[in-house]
């Protein structure tokens, strides 16, 4: 089975034959640990490979700041990789989805026509190169708040995972809410990575605890992070609590 290598030493001694390509990978853990920088290691090593990603990070405010966290994190500069891009962004005012620019499209997520509408946009529109197209999707849980679609959204959610064979999809999500819904969504996962932290002084740590395809190291491994890194998360779980869950209450 094809795979991703990421070329990051600790990454390399707990899944030394790569990530399996066109798979589910989940990353699960409680809030504050770390789960979409796990999930953007892989991601700056996809386009690196010369892969196309279509980028979903519900917590964050602006693909600026998705931008900012890969360049703290991993070093890649985004803006290097123009044609490889679109981010679609979570806009509950609208009534389905609409490109804003070339790399940009706006969406009303929590609908389950809407998701399906805009992810087959995305990927249409972008170059099938390397090791194909990612969909990388961060803080996928926010979207299950929904008091209209949130079971709908779910249904479509594990409906994309059971029947995908084309995409490598890179989903984070937290275990602080939605247990049931979230175990449901690990057991499912092709490939299961756990994370969690620890405080004074913080520190993340990750699991592998399963891969399709090929050898990993089960045992937790620290994750080597700087305290800008650290701040930037502490930063985008106030944004999710003070605005994201709030206009998806309302949906």
């Amino acid at each position: 089975m094809e795979t991703l290598k990421t070329n990051i030493d600790w990454f390399n001694k707990i899944i030394p034959d790569g990530l399996p390509v066109k798979s589910t990978t989940i990353i699960t853990g409680p809030g504050g640990s770390g789960k979409p920088l796990i999930g953007e290691y892989f991601l700056s090593s996809w386009l690196k490979s010369g892969g196309s990603a279509v980028i979903i990070s519900l917590q964050y405010p602006s693909p600026e700041f998705v931008a900012k966290s890969v360049k703290n994190i991993t070093g890649t500069d985004m803006n290097d990789f123009d044609e490889n891009i679109i981010f679609i962004r979570l806009n509950t005012q609208i009534q389905g989805y609409e490109q804003i620019n070339k790399q940009l499209v706006d969406a009303n997520l929590v609908k389950p026509v809407v998701w399906e509408q805009a992810v087959g946009f995305a990927t249409k529109q972008l170059p099938d190169n390397g090791p194909g197209i990612m969909v990388f999707v961060s803080a996928l849980n926010l979207l299950l708040f929904s008091p209209t679609y949130g079971a709908l959204i779910f249904s479509k959610i594990k409906e994309t995972i059971k029947r995908n064979t084309h995409l490598t999809y890179i989903i984070s999500v937290s275990t602080s809410a939605k247990k049931e819904e979230i175990a449901q969504l690990e057991e499912m996962a092709d490939n299961l990575i756990l994370s969690r932290s620890e405080k004074e002084p913080f520190r993340l740590y990750i699991t592998i605890e399963r891969l399709k395809a090929g050898h990993f190291n089960r045992n937790e491994i620290q994750i080597p992070v700087s305290a800008d890194t650290l701040n930037h998360i502490k930063e985008m779980a106030n944004h999710s609590r003070a605005q994201v869950l709030p206009a998806i209450l309302k949906t």
